[in-house]
């Protein structure tokens, strides 16, 4: 009987052995899982702010060429007036950016989440812009102005710093300033929060044109 005791005893406690080694193993894969995801997610977080830093640089040099261009707008070599079209999400006009003496066309246009850049080269005599000519280039991918924030503000010759913008559909003679609004997401579903950029640019060669 004895014997009998001593071996369930035995058997119990080498159940109860394997019980907590069980567990332990448990205990051990719930904690390799949980610092894998945080391992995970460091990397992920530190990826988009890599990715956030990139991008700020890049809409900063973007947005000071974009002032650049627009600071020296002129008219057409055709003769048009500086500003071919001025709405909410695109904005044409002259300007001599490649510095060869000849004002070319250049549109700004957001479709979706992307701005495009397209410029035409005068050619011809008498002087034509060409849609065969143009060239388009992407220059931001993950803008997320939406509806409520516009791309292109425009003000007029009573500008202030406070003043408001000029109400859409605007007379493209009464523009003085422009102003570029870009809010940048490129991971919409992921941290930081989206940022924006804001250039505003005094038309040179419009403001005594009163």
């Amino acid at each position: 009987m004895k014997n009998i005791f001593k071996i369930r005893n035995q058997s119990f406690k080498r159940g109860a052995l394997l019980i907590e080694v069980l567990v332990a193993l448990a205990i051990f894969g719930v904690v390799l899982i949980a610092l894998g995801a945080f391992q995970v997610n460091v990397f992920s977080y530190k990826n988009s702010i890599s990715e956030t830093l990139q991008t700020s640089q890049n809409a900063q040099t973007i947005l000071k060429t974009m002032l650049v261009e627009l600071r020296e707008m002129a008219p057409g070599a055709n003769g048009a007036y500086p500003i071919a079209a001025a709405g909410s999400t695109t904005l044409s006009f002259f300007s001599d950016y490649d510095n060869d003496g000849l004002t070319e066309k250049i549109t700004y246009t957001l479709m979706g989440t992307i701005m495009y850049r397209a410029t035409i080269e005068p050619t011809g005599n008498p002087v034509v812009y060409s849609l065969a000519n143009q060239a388009t280039s992407t220059i931001f991918i993950g803008i997320a102005n939406g509806n409520t924030l516009p791309v292109f503000q425009y003000f007029d010759a009573n500008y202030t710093g406070t003043s408001s913008p000029l109400a859409l559909p605007v007379s493209i003679t009464k523009i003085k300033l422009i102003r570029v609004n870009e809010k940048m997401d490129i991971s919409p579903d992921k941290a930081p929060v989206p940022v924006i950029y804001t250039v505003q640019a005094g038309l040179r060669n419009l403001k005594d044109n009163l």
